[in-house]
């Protein structure tokens, strides 16, 4: 068993040298497959960072009228923080909103004397709230609306705000399901490339496995060395395709950093280093054994 085994991936590596044209064209096939698979992983994972980023600017405001008590105004937020779904619940008090509101106008001559002719702090304190789903900002402005809270609540301002945050969740929904639409079909036509690459290898190569057929071959004798071969270019390319992706990433890391301040593809890597590994792996011994063991079992009948 063991002598015969020595002789099945003798055979693989010397098929593997012996078709050099082939087995670069496998390696550079499986590499670009092997790749695309990683980066369509990787921009999906952005995408959902990117979505997860615009949803998370879509919020609500609930503003108290100005002698609410904060006790008040906290007891409201735990109530909110029992609804199923509710990420986010910010209290920003009147004294919070003035600072931010100076913060931001501090250059602006006409408007801080403007504030300052007023002579009392104009801000309501308020609650901001951000919920994955369009519903839940429903449930929650129907919820505030009732009559426990009139004589607390001065204005919500979900209704001015619902056709951005409607448009935002359209467009977020239409651009996840393009993407989960694009990458397969990709995937499915690289995966078919990579298929018929390998069955074009072990085609040209029909002729030696009649012969060792004839001579009395077993099966696994015949099939053994094709799967070492196709294992062997599923490994260079895995090798291959990691360094051309690191690469790739490296260079457009501070690109990415641009439009996206709050990530980082280094952290990326480093969070999903196991998974990226894993994906690429089981895609290069997948399209490197599995193509082989299918494509040579119409010539193993003699």
């Amino acid at each position: 068993m063991l002598i015969e085994l020595k002789r099945i991936l003798k055979a693989g590596i010397l098929n593997f040298y012996r078709q050099g044209n082939l087995s670069f064209a496998t390696i550079l096939v499986l590499v670009i497959t092997i790749s695309l698979i990683t980066f369509l992983f990787i921009s999906h994972k952005i995408l959902n960072f990117t979505i997860s980023e615009i949803k998370n600017r879509a919020d609500i405001s609930v503003y108290f009228h100005q002698d609410c008590p904060e006790t008040e105004i906290f007891k409201i937020k735990e109530k909110l923080a029992e609804f199923e779904g509710v990420q986010e619940i910010e209290y920003v008090s009147k004294e919070e909103a003035l600072a931010n509101f100076i913060e931001r106008h501090k250059k602006d001559k006409v408007i801080m004397d403007s504030l300052a002719e007023l002579g009392f702090n104009p801000f309501l304190a308020s609650l901001n709230i951000k919920a994955p789903e369009m519903s839940l900002y429903e449930r929650v402005t129907e919820f505030l609306s009732g009559d426990e809270f009139s004589n607390l609540i001065e204005k919500i301002d979900y209704q001015k705000r619902k056709p951005i945050i409607e448009r935002v969740f359209a467009i977020t929904t239409f651009v996840d399901k393009v993407g989960m639409i694009v990458s397969g079909v990709l995937i499915s036509v690289s995966v078919l490339l990579a298929f018929n690459t390998i069955k074009l290898t072990i085609f040209s190569q029909r002729e030696e496995i009649s012969i060792m057929k004839l001579v009395g071959a077993s099966n696994w004798f015949v099939r053994g060395p094709f799967l070492v071969q196709g294992a062997i270019c599923g490994l260079l390319a895995f090798l291959l395709s990691f360094l051309i992706v690191w690469t790739t990433f490296y260079f457009l890391n501070s690109k990415i950093s641009i439009f996206f301040p709050s990530f980082t593809i280094f952290h990326f890597f480093q969070a999903n280093f196991q998974n990226i590994i894993l994906i690429q792996l089981i895609s290069a011994l997948f399209l490197g054994i599995v193509p082989s063991f299918i494509a040579i079992r119409r010539y193993l009948e003699v």
